[in-house]
């Protein structure tokens, strides 16, 4: 089956419609945006269809979580990652986001530490103050020399735990360096969790979008069932299938007592199941790998185009993304942007017309995260902006 990722598709101003997205409205009409985790690609055919089938039934009340959409994860798993889960390990939430918010809550008390590893999606560095709790970080140890990879810091991370530490938000594979975490990363990640009794939320959002041929991801507790009671994992099709706007994600907590902890922590905090995303998640699980693996061939192709790209700009490093369609750039030695006063993110966004993310939300100022998923022509549109900045050598 053929798949159009090549046709850009009017974001800013669709004809007939006013649609503000965050992406393409957030900056003026001049800017390219290539920030947010948001492809400009249509969701997968089947996907379309089967919300279009729901609108037209005409009648949004509340809504269940459907039997057929708790098999069909569980078939999903078993598939994609030799993790056989049961229905009854589902609690279904409106996105990942307000999950790690509500794991907070539910989970550790007024004072307990929060810890995450930077750099790291934003979100994740406002859980403990939003929720008052103690925040706490690690750092990740950063490639010794372009193209390597980023790593654990086995030993920051546990030089970062104290008495108080109580939970861990993991994030498997990683936003937004792109890692796919090694056995031996998570096996010593592992033996921390339970040497501190810990408990984690494994944020996986990312993990059908290994970049990799061959490559397959392992869930944290599925990896190490000895620490089922301990950890709380998150799924969505969000970033997968592009379906962030539906606010439908999944918590899988095989541990009962865990399970019926978190389940009576975030009652009253969440609103029943949005009931188009409910539909959109079934029939991305049960239709759309076909549309999953086109998408897999344009973000290598795209990976690659970034990669030579990057080659091209003094000073900038970027380790190739294992993952998603993100990349983490090092702009802190960016020979045109050196003598410029201001984060790298606001300059080039002044001096390209382009929209990155800017890497001090993700607690390492210096840095940028550039999204790739989008079509070949934007892409190419944006990346000519970045060469007249970047491969100035001033």
């Amino acid at each position: 089956m053929e798949f159009d990722f090549a046709t850009p598709i009017e974001r800013r101003h669709p004809q007939q419609f006013d649609w503000p997205s965050q992406k393409w409205h957030r900056y003026g009409d001049d800017v390219l945006p290539l920030w947010v985790a948001d492809m400009d690609f249509a969701s997968p055919p089947a996907v379309i269809e089967a919300v279009r089938a729901r609108v037209s039934h005409g009648v949004f009340g509340y809504g269940l979580v459907p039997d057929s959409l708790r098999e069909t994860l569980c078939h999903w798993s078993i598939e994609h990652y030799g993790w056989a889960i049961e229905p009854g390990w589902q609690l279904w939430l409106p996105g990942v986001v307000p999950a790690l918010h509500m794991a907070s809550l539910a989970l550790t008390e007024p004072g307990d530490g929060i810890l995450t590893v930077t750099p790291i999606y934003p979100p994740f560095l406002r859980v403990a103050e939003r929720t008052g709790r103690r925040p706490q970080q690690a750092t990740l140890s950063a490639p010794a020399a372009p193209g390597e990879p980023w790593r654990l810091d086995l030993a920051a991370l546990e030089a970062a735990i104290t008495p108080e530490t109580r939970l861990l938000l993991w994030c498997h594979p990683h936003n937004p360096t792109g890692r796919v975490w090694t056995r031996e990363e998570l096996s010593g990640l592992a033996a921390l969790v339970e040497r501190y009794d810990l408990l984690v939320v494994s944020d996986e959002l990312h993990c059908d979008l290994l970049l990799d041929q061959g490559a397959h991801h392992l869930p944290l507790a599925a990896a190490f069932p000895e620490l089922a009671s301990r950890i709380l994992t998150l799924w969505a099709p969000s970033k997968t299938f592009n379906l962030a706007g539906l606010t439908t994600a999944c918590a899988v907590i095989p541990d009962a007592d865990l399970r019926q902890r978190f389940a009576r922590g975030i009652k009253g905090l969440t609103p029943d199941g949005n009931v188009l995303g409910l539909v959109a998640a079934e029939a991305a699980h049960a239709h759309g790998e076909p549309w999953r693996q086109a998408l897999l061939e344009v973000l290598r192709g795209h990976r690659r185009t970034l990669e030579e790209r990057v080659a091209n700009w003094p000073g900038v490093a970027m380790s190739p993304p294992q993952s998603t369609y993100l990349a983490w750039l090092d702009l802190r030695e960016a020979h045109a942007l050196e003598r410029l006063s201001g984060p790298p993110q606001r300059l080039l966004l002044e001096r390209a017309g382009v929209a990155l993310s800017d890497g001090a939300d993700f607690g390492w100022p210096g840095f940028a995260r550039l999204n790739f998923g989008t079509t070949a022509k934007q892409l190419e549109a944006a990346l000519a902006r970045l060469d007249g900045v970047l491969r100035q050598t001033q």
